[in-house]
C-alpha cells in the first residue's frame, strides 16, 4: 500500500513540476539553438575585454552600468577589438546587453554595421541592428552592412562576429546596374548569401519597381553573379507567364564575354528572321569583338564583325565589317528572282597627338557595295540621304629640323545611285616647305634683296581608277588604273616699293610623268575624234608660267558729325591687286605636248587641228595658246565701331568682304576679257554667315550658219550698254534656332544680366562641374527612400517645365544658263533650289520628338521624311521611327529596358513595303 502511495505522490509531483522543468529545458534549448544559428557564445568577461568603448559616452555612466569583471581570465573569443559608437547614448543592462542609440556604428575587422539602433550581447558574439521611428511613425536610419567593399541595406539584421554568419530581413544591395531585394536572407562567411522571395530589377524604385524578376530562391555572389531557381517576370505588380526554371545573372566591373540575343522579325521578301544575334568577346581592356549574324527562312543570311579599340594617349577607333547574301523570289520565276552579295566596311581611327608629334595616322573609311543599303534592313531608311560615301586614310610624317614632309593618302568615293566608285591608292606627296637659299646664316647689316628669294618644291604620285563597283576587283593594274607623277618647283620673292606697295614676282615649273598616252583619229561617222591606240611606257610633259603682282591697302574712316545712336566710327578697307601672268603656247611641236591631225569635212575642205595625247591624265596637260593675262582684283571690308553699356567699344562687321575680279588676255586672238566674278560675305551674327557669289558674262550671243547658238567676240557694253549679264550665282544658308534664340534677340541681356552674371536657368544645376564631387562627399541616400523628382518648382509647388526645341534648315539656290531664247538671242535663266530641314522638340523631360526632311522644288513636294519619337518610362524606354511616305516607307517600334545589362529584354516591331505587295505595311 505504501508503494502505491509513493508512486501516486511521485506522479503528482512530476505532473505539477513539469511546467517548471519545461521552461528550464526551453530556455536551455533556446540558448543552444541560438548557438547553432550564430555560432558559440562569448562569456561576459571576455566580451568586456574585447569590446573597446569609443564615442561620446560619459565615463560615469559606463562605470555605473558596466558589469563587474571576473577575476579569472578567460580565453578571448574574437580575433580583434570591436569598436562601437553612437551619437545619442550607449546603455549597458544587467543582462550583459549593450544598446546603442542614434546613428550607431559597430566595426569589426573589415565588417561595419551602421544603424539607428544597435544591440549587442556581451555574453556572445551576436549583434542586432534595426531602424528607428520618428514622432509620426516614419522609419529612418536603416541598417547598412558593409564587408569587403560590398554594401547591403536592410531593415533588420542579426550578425555573429565569430562565425561571420547573419540573418537579414528585407535587404537591398546594388550589383552592377541592378538591385537585389530580398525579404529573407542568410549571409555566409564567404560573403555570399542565400535568399528567398527575392527580386532582381534595374528600377531604383525599390518599394514598387516597375518591373522585376521574381526569384523564388537564389544565391548571390557579390560582384560576381546571381544563381536563381524558378523565376518569373513581373511588370507593374502583374505576374506574367514568362518564367524560367533557373537563371544566371553575371556581374562584373570589367568587360566580360557573353551571348548577344537576336531580334526576331518578319519580312515579306525574305521571310521570318533572326537578326543581330551572336557572341561578344571581351578580349582585353583595349580591344573587343562582336560577331553577329542574321538568317532568313527564304535563304538570305549575313554576318558581321564589330570591334572597338582604345589605347590611352595613343590611338582609338572602331572597325565594322559586314557581308550580306540576299536571295529574293523563286528561281523558277526568273522575272521575280534576284540574288546579290554585298559587302560593307566602316573604319575610323584617330591618333592622340601625344603619341607621336612627327607621325600621325587618321582614317575615316565608309565603303559599301551599291545594293547593300537596299538589302540591309538597318540601312534601308537612310538610302535617300546617304547616296554618296567618301573614305580617307592619311599618314603624315614630318622630319625635325627639316623642311621636308611626307603624306600618304588613300581615298575612295562612291555613288549608290549609279554604283560608280573612284579609288585613289596611293596618293603620295613629298613637300619641301618654303626656304630662303640665299639667306645668310650670320646676318650683319640690312637684308639684301636676293635674301628675300624663296624656293619651294612638291612631288606627288597618284594611282587611281574610276569604274563600277562590281568591276573594281576585276580591273587590270596597267590598263584600267591610271598612274602618274608630278613635280612642281616655285621660286618667288616679295619686295616693298615706296613703303606702300608690295611687288611679288614668281615663276613656277611643272613636270608630269605619265605611263600612257592615247592616240586619236577622226571618225567620219560620228564626226569627232575617237581613241585609236594606247601606248604604255614612260612619257614626260612639262609647262611653266611666270607672274608678277602689285598689291596695297587703302584705309578710309568716317566719323558722323551728328550723334547717331552709339555709332562712333566707320572704317573702310580697300585692297586692290593687279598682276600679270604669262606662259608660251605649249601646243607648238617643240614642247611635245600636242599632236596635229587633219581631216576632210562634209564640204570637202581640209581641216587641220591639234590635240594632246595626255587629255585624260590625272594631273592634266599644258594649255594651248599663248597666255598674257592682266588680272584685276578688288576687295572691300566695311566695319563700324559702337559703344557699349560698360564704357567699352565693340566692332560690328557690316560687309565682311565684297570682292570683284576679272582678267584681260593680251595674247588671245578673241574673247580677251574673262567673266567677271564677284563674291560677298556677310557676317550677320556670330554663328550666321551668308556667302553670295555671282558670275557675269561680258559677251553677247548669236547664231552661226547652222543656226547654232555661239558666243560672239563682241562686248555687251558696246551693244546693250551694260557691263555684263548674270551668268550664274548661288548662295547657301544653314541657320539654327532654339528655345534660347528669341530670349537673346528680345530678352534683357540674353544669358547675362546687367552686372554680367549668368542667370540661372532650368537644368543648369546639372552642368555644374562640382556636382559629381558634391554627391560623393554628401550624406548617403538610403535605398529605401523614394526617388525625388528632378527639376525646379515655382512658388505654388508646381514643377516648372521648360519646353526645349531646336530647328535648323539648309537652303541653297543656284542660278545658271538654261535653254536658249532664239528671239532675244539670250540664254534663259534657270534656278535650282535645295531645301532640307530637321528639328527636335522635348515637350517634357521624358518625351522627345525629332524629324528630318527634304523638299523638291521641281516636283513641288516633300521627297523624304524620317520621324523619331521616344518616351522615357523611368527604367524602360519606348521609341518609334517612321518614314511616312516615299519609296522606303517603313516603321520601327522598340520597347526595351534602359539598363545595358538587360538589353535583350525588349520587344521590336518593324514593317516596310515589298515587291510582292506594295500596299503591305
Amino acid at each position: 500500500m505504501k508503494k502505491v502511495h509513493f508512486c501516486i505522490y511521485t506522479f503528482v509531483f512530476l505532473l505539477f513540476s513539469s511546467p517548471f522543468w519545461g521552461s528550464q529545458l526551453s530556455r536551455s534549448a533556446g540558448k543552444n539553438r541560438s548557438g547553432l544559428l550564430l555560432s558559440d557564445s562569448v562569456v561576459a568577461d571576455s566580451a568586456k575585454k574585447q569590446l573597446t568603448p569609443v564615442g561620446n559616452v560619459k565615463a560615469d555612466s559606463l562605470a555605473q552600468d558596466s558589469t563587474a569583471q571576473d577575476s579569472v581570465p578567460k580565453k578571448a573569443a574574437l580575433d580583434a577589438p570591436v569598436d562601437y559608437t553612437a551619437n545619442d547614448s550607449i546603455v549597458f543592462s544587467s543582462g550583459n546587453m549593450g544598446y546603442l542609440y542614434g546613428d550607431s556604428k559597430v566595426d569589426y575587422q573589415t565588417m561595419s554595421i551602421k544603424a539607428e539602433n544597435i544591440s549587442m550581447s556581451m555574453d556572445s558574439s551576436i549583434v542586432h541592428a534595426t531602424y528607428g521611428l520618428d514622432s509620426i511613425g516614419k522609419e529612418f536610419g536603416y541598417p547598412v552592412f558593409s564587408d569587403n567593399g560590398t554594401e547591403y541595406e536592410m531593415k533588420n539584421v542579426s550578425y555573429n562576429f565569430k562565425s561571420k554568419k547573419g540573418y537579414i530581413r528585407h535587404v537591398i544591395t546594388q550589383q552592377g546596374e541592378g538591385y537585389i531585394v530580398a525579404d529573407k536572407a542568410k549571409k555566409n562567411p564567404d560573403d555570399t548569401f542565400f535568399m528567398c522571395d527575392g527580386k532582381y530589377t534595374t528600377c531604383d524604385d525599390h518599394e514598387h519597381p516597375h518591373f522585376y524578376m521574381m526569384l523564388t530562391k537564389a544565391k548571390v555572389r557579390p560582384k560576381k553573379n546571381v544563381i536563381t531557381g524558378p523565376a518569373y517576370l513581373v511588370i507593374e505588380d502583374l505576374p506574367l507567364p514568362l518564367a524560367i526554371p533557373f537563371g544566371f545573372f553575371p556581374f562584373s566591373e570589367k568587360y566580360s564575354s557573353g551571348i548577344i540575343m537576336p531580334s526576331y522579325g518578319d519580312d515579306m521578301d525574305r521571310g521570318f528572321n533572326l537578326r543581330d544575334g551572336g557572341y561578344y568577346f571581351a578580349i582585353n581592356d583595349n580591344y573587343d569583338l562582336a560577331l553577329t549574324g542574321e538568317v532568313y527562312t527564304k535563304g538570305s543570311w549575313g554576318i558581321s564583325a564589330r570591334s572597338n579599340y582604345k589605347y590611352r594617349y595613343r590611338r582609338s577607333g572602331s572597325f565594322n565589317l559586314s557581308y550580306l547574301y540576299t536571295k529574293i523570289g523563286d528561281k523558277d520565276i526568273p522575272e521575280s528572282f534576284s540574288e546579290s552579295k554585298d559587302l560593307s566596311l566602316n573604319w575610323t581611327h584617330s591618333q592622340d597627338p601625344k603619341a607621336n608629334m612627327y607621325r600621325t595616322l587618321s582614317a575615316s573609311v565608309s565603303y559599301q557595295t551599291s545594293t547593300y543599303s537596299r538589302n540591309s534592313l538597318n540601312q534601308i531608311a537612310n538610302m535617300e540621304t546617304n547616296s554618296t560615301r567618301s573614305s580617307t586614310v592619311t599618314l603624315t610624317q614630318t622630319f625635325p629640323d627639316s623642311p621636308f614632309s611626307i603624306s600618304l593618302n588613300a581615298t575612295a568615293n562612291q555613288n549608290a545611285q549609279d554604283s560608280s566608285v573612284s579609288l585613289t591608292l596611293p596618293d603620295l606627296t613629298v613637300t619641301m616647305s618654303r626656304i630662303y637659299p640665299f639667306k645668310r646664316k650670320m646676318a650683319a647689316g640690312a637684308e639684301k634683296w636676293y635674301e628675300k628669294v624663296s624656293l619651294d618644291y612638291s612631288f606627288q604620285f597618284k594611282n587611281s581608277i574610276s569604274t563600277k563597283d562590281d568591276k573594281l576587283l576585276k580591273s587590270n593594274l596597267v590598263k584600267d588604273w591610271q598612274n602618274a607623277a608630278k613635280h612642281r618647283v616655285s621660286a618667288g620673292a616679295t619686295f616693298n616699293l615706296f613703303n606702300y606697295l608690295n611687288i611679288s614676282p614668281n615663276i613656277t615649273y611643272n613636270e608630269r610623268w605619265y605611263t600612257r598616252k592615247v592616240s586619236k583619229a577622226w571618225d567620219p561617222l560620228s564626226s569627232r575624234m575617237v581613241a585609236a591606240d594606247t601606248t604604255y611606257g614612260f612619257h614626260r610633259v612639262y609647262d611653266f608660267n611666270y607672274s608678277i603682282s602689285l598689291q596695297t591697302k587703302l584705309y578710309g574712316f568716317y566719323e558722323p558729325v551728328f550723334k547717331i545712336g552709339k555709332l562712333q566710327k566707320i572704317r573702310h578697307v580697300f585692297t586692290p591687286s593687279i598682276s600679270y601672268s604669262g606662259s608660251p603656247d605649249f601646243s607648238q611641236s617643240r614642247y611635245g605636248a600636242y599632236v596635229g591631225y587633219s581631216y576632210y569635212n562634209a564640204d570637202g575642205e581640209l581641216v587641220q587641228n591639234k590635240y594632246s595625247p595626255y587629255e585624260g591624265g590625272i594631273f592634266g596637260y599644258p594649255s594651248s595658246g599663248k597666255q598674257g593675262n592682266i588680272n584685276f582684283s578688288f576687295d572691300n571690308n566695311i566695319e563700324m565701331k559702337v559703344a557699349t553699356d560698360n564704357d567699352s567699344t565693340k566692332i560690328i562687321s557690316l560687309i565682311d568682304n565684297l570682292g570683284i575680279s576679272f582678267s584681260y588676255n593680251m595674247a588671245a586672238e578673241k574673247y580677251k576679257w574673262s567673266d567677271i566674278v564677284t563674291n560677298t560675305r556677310l557676317k550677320l551674327s556670330k554663328n550666321l554667315t551668308v556667302n553670295i557669289n555671282a558670275v557675269f558674262d561680258p559677251y553677247v550671243y548669236g547664231l552661226d550658219s547652222k543656226n547654232t547658238p555661239v558666243k560672239l567676240d563682241q562686248l555687251r557694253i558696246s551693244k546693250y550698254g551694260t557691263i555684263g549679264r548674270l551668268k550664274s550665282t548661288g548662295y547657301s544658308i544653314s541657320p539654327s534656332i532654339n528655345q534660347d534664340t528669341f530670349k537673346k534677340w528680345f530678352g534683357k541681356g540674353g544669358d547675362k544680366d546687367s552686372k554680367g552674371k549668368k542667370e540661372p536657368r532650368p537644368g543648369d544645376e546639372n552642368l555644374d562641374e562640382n556636382t559629381e564631387d558634391t554627391e560623393e562627399t554628401g550624406p548617403r541616400q538610403s535605398l529605401f527612400s523614394k526617388k525625388k523628382e528632378s527639376g525646379t518648382y515655382d512658388d505654388d509647388g508646381y514643377q516648372r517645365n521648360e519646353i526645349k526645341w531646336n530647328l535648323s534648315f539648309s537652303y541653297s539656290m543656284n542660278y545658271g544658263y538654261g535653254d536658249f531664247d532664239y528671239e532675244k538671242l539670250e540664254y534663259k535663266g534657270k534656278i535650282r533650289q535645295n531645301l532640307s530641314f530637321n528639328g527636335s522638340i522635348q515637350p517634357t523631360k521624358n518625351w522627345n520628338f525629332s524629324f528630318t526632311s527634304a523638299y523638291d522644288f521641281d516636283a513641288k513636294k516633300v521627297t523624304y521624311m524620317n520621324c523619331n519619337i521616344s518616351r522615357n518610362l523611368h527604367c524602360w524606354n519606348i521609341s518609334a521611327s517612321l518614314v511616312p511616305f516615299g519609296d522606303y516607307t517603313s516603321y520601327f517600334v522598340t520597347l526595351r529596358v534602359n539598363s545595358s545589362m538587360l538589353q535583350d529584354l525588349k520587344y521590336e516591331k518593324r514593317g516596310r513595303k515589298t515587291s510582292y505587295d506594295p500596299a503591305w505595311d
